[in-house]
């Protein structure tokens, strides 16, 4: 009897680790079947002046606020820049989980924008495994200043001005995130006949996380273009700062030779330079209001 209860256990046990077994290849081929979904790239829709690849959920919208002060270089009598101010107010909204929309107003040659951001890859792991995340920005923007020249017939398409872009991101690591920007723009009306209707640049942006909430972000743009226009010379934008995370809102402090604000201004209209204290400090604050409760699925 001792022998044939001892034997019913020694089952038992083996049954029970065999039972184990198939427990977990059946729960690693089911987790393999699903896909994880890379979050948090970046932790705002701007790496600084660009776009980064992140977008707003469905039903949140993020209010920003952006200020360029002035040139380091201007001296102490406009306190190394700070007397000067340049702004930029914009809303931006999630509408789908890879559809986003946004409008602004800056006071850099007072101008109205819009634009358009979608996703076209996502970065994942699993089931679907795929190494980068893609996105696509379309941007118009109309200049509200009054013309130089007022006796000549001007336009109103003489105002427009549209920005294309591509992003392709990566988050190499939980604090290492990379991204490219391939982008075009495109002026309808330039200062001469040799400045160029269209500039073609290449941007690149990294984001590295030192805490918690907060990361050190590197931002450059090069310009294909010649950079010698007839009317002024354009240099390269190349921003330098932090990102600071505070629950429902988002610092970004940083310098950066670039006055603009949006592609059009930052990219083709960089007229100053780092090496000759051409700088300008800026910040970014944004604020995410939930305007309509979205239900996130698993890995959204």
């Amino acid at each position: 009897m001792r022998r044939l209860s001892l034997t019913f256990l020694l089952a038992l046990i083996t049954l029970g680790v065999f039972a184990q077994d198939d427990l977990m290849k059946l729960l690693n081929q089911s987790a393999s079947k699903e896909i994880n979904y890379t979050t948090a790239t970046f932790k705002s829709t701007r790496i600084m002046n660009g776009h980064s690849i992140e977008r707003m959920p469905p039903g949140q919208l993020d209010v920003r606020i952006s200020h360029r002060f002035g040139m380091i270089n201007s001296g102490v009598y406009n306190f190394f820049g700070l007397d000067q101010s340049n702004i930029h107010l914009s809303l931006e909204y999630g509408i789908l989980k890879w559809l986003m929309v946004g409008v602004g107003r800056g006071s850099y040659e007072k101008t109205f924008d819009g634009f358009v951001k979608f996703s076209v890859l996502r970065q994942s792991s699993g089931a679907r495994v795929m190494p980068v995340s893609v996105s696509v920005v379309t941007s118009a923007a109309l200049k509200s200043i009054k013309f130089t020249d007022q006796t000549r017939t001007n336009y109103f398409t003489s105002r427009l001005a549209y920005v294309g872009q591509i992003l392709i991101a990566r988050k190499i690591s939980q604090g290492l995130s990379l991204q490219l920007s391939p982008s075009y723009i495109h002026r309808n009306l330039v200062a001469t006949e040799l400045d160029p209707n269209d500039v073609y640049a290449i941007g690149a942006g990294g984001r590295l996380k030192i805490s918690k909430r907060i990361s050190l972000n590197g931002e450059y743009y090069y310009v294909a273009n010649p950079k010698t226009y007839l009317s002024q010379h354009i240099y390269n934008p190349l921003s330098v700062g932090f990102d600071i995370e505070t629950g429902g809102h988002v610092f970004q402090l940083f310098f950066t030779n670039s006055l603009g604000m949006i592609e059009k201004a930052f990219i083709g209209e960089t007229t100053s330079q780092w090496k000759n204290g051409g700088i300008h400090f800026g910040f970014n604050i944004s604020r995410v209001f939930t305007l309509k409760k979205h239900e996130k699925p698993a890995n959204y």
